[in-house]
């Protein structure tokens, strides 16, 4: 990589030596870029503001491949997504679909598809175009397709029956096989959960329409509480890793 101009989403910064930052920056051109913001800390006419967790830029790299780490040498804010910042919830959220990214994603492979996914779902957390709880089922979901890692939700993952002639209410979904297991199939305990077929159904709404059709779904409390436990044991599991703002997410859940 020589030279690079790009929109990017900053997915995580950290400090490097007395005035410097490493900064991961989600681009639309080279998707996840790992570079160093040289005097970042001490330089207010350069980046003062700008690299925050989760901003919206216009930005230049230079260098990187064989010359080692590429140089941030311009950032200019479009969007900082303020309305995000002003609420300890919804930084939560953000910072928990920030770091999916950043730990999936490989270095310098353009992810145009996962780039407009994350850019989108922040514009409308910001906006407060949906329900927090349910913006984020969206986001995992359609995550999870584009990464390849999608659960089976239509048919039992064993004997493969249609999720439409399971008889009962609530059926058991296997974390480790990735996807539903009907009554009549033995599924072991561990990395178990339950939940109802309702709540199967709205994940597959969700899974396959767009952010625009997706503020109209109406999920109930329930349906949530059980989609979170799906999403928030699978992702983490098949990642192969375990997310510190998930973490975070679920803490501040117990606290409301």
């Amino acid at each position: 990589m020589l030279t690079v101009s790009s929109p990017a989403i900053v997915l995580h910064r950290a400090d490097f030596g007395d005035f410097d930052l490493i900064v991961t920056l989600f681009t639309l051109e080279k998707g996840k870029i790992t570079a160093i913001a040289k005097s970042a800390k001490k330089s207010i006419r350069r980046f003062s503001g700008v690299l925050e967790p989760f901003s919206f830029l216009e930005v230049v790299l230079r260098g990187g491949q064989k010359k080692g780490m590429p140089v941030l040498q311009e950032a200019s804010l479009k969007h900082p997504f303020l309305k995000i910042r002003e609420q300890i919830q919804k930084m939560a959220y953000a910072g928990y679909w920030a770091e999916l990214v950043k730990e999936w994603s490989e270095e310098g492979e353009k992810q145009a598809a996962l780039y407009e996914l994350l850019l989108g779902t922040l514009e409308a957390l910001d906006e407060d175009r949906m329900q927090e709880e349910t913006l984020s089922l969206f986001f995992q979901i359609r995550f999870l397709t584009l990464a390849g890692l999608q659960p089976n939700l239509d048919a039992c993952r064993i004997c493969h029956i249609d999720l439409e002639k399971v008889t009962s209410a609530k059926v058991v979904f296997h974390v480790a096989k990735g996807g539903v297991v009907c009554e009549k199939c033995p599924a072991p305990e561990a990395r178990v959960t339950y939940l109802s077929k309702g709540t199967l159904k709205q994940l597959q709404r969700l899974g396959k329409t767009d952010l625009r059709k997706a503020s109209r779904a109406r999920l109930s409390g329930p349906n949530i509480q059980e989609a979170q436990e799906l999403l928030e044991a699978f992702i983490p599991y098949h990642l192969g890793k375990s997310l510190k703002s998930l973490r975070v997410l679920k803490q501040l859940r117990r606290q409301v």
